[in-house]
């Protein structure tokens, strides 16, 4: 358990739930850059201006960005280097994520094919009324 008395799995958890808002997403993928003030983030992600402060204080309470005021404009910035390290791991993971699907997508077109000129390996066949893939001699 942390010094707050959560385990560190429940605090992981609420970290990531807390990233999971897509606009969030997009602030920190912009500032990953270098500071913004929030008028260039308004004019990139095109939201309601109160929608992207609301967005904004969550990312701020949690301590990942950091706000600073010059006169009338406020510029956010990234709190450490690690925000962009996480966004370039999730990009990792995702792009193998949909890789495996785009594979398992083609598979299952080219079995759908050989159901079209018939029956073999790779085939699409009926059990009980219930597609099923003939995975013989199909590639793993």
């Amino acid at each position: 358990m942390n010094g707050a008395g959560v385990p560190l799995y429940q605090a992981k958890a609420e970290f990531f739930r807390m990233l999971g808002h897509p606009v969030r997403i997009r602030v920190l993928e912009l500032l990953q850059d270098g500071p913004l003030p929030v008028r260039s983030l308004l004019s990139a992600i095109e939201v309601e201006p109160s929608a992207l402060s609301q967005q904004l204080a969550v990312l701020r309470r949690s301590g990942i960005v950091t706000a600073t005021r010059s006169g009338s404009t406020v510029v956010y910035e990234l709190a450490g280097g690690d925000v962009a390290e996480l966004l370039s791991a999730a990009r990792r993971v995702l792009s193998g994520v949909l890789t495996g699907r785009h594979a398992l997508l083609a598979e299952l077109r080219e079995a759908e094919a050989g159901a079209g000129a018939g029956a073999g390996a790779g085939a699409v066949r009926t059990a009980g009324g219930v597609p099923a893939v003939d995975t013989v001699g199909a590639a793993s």
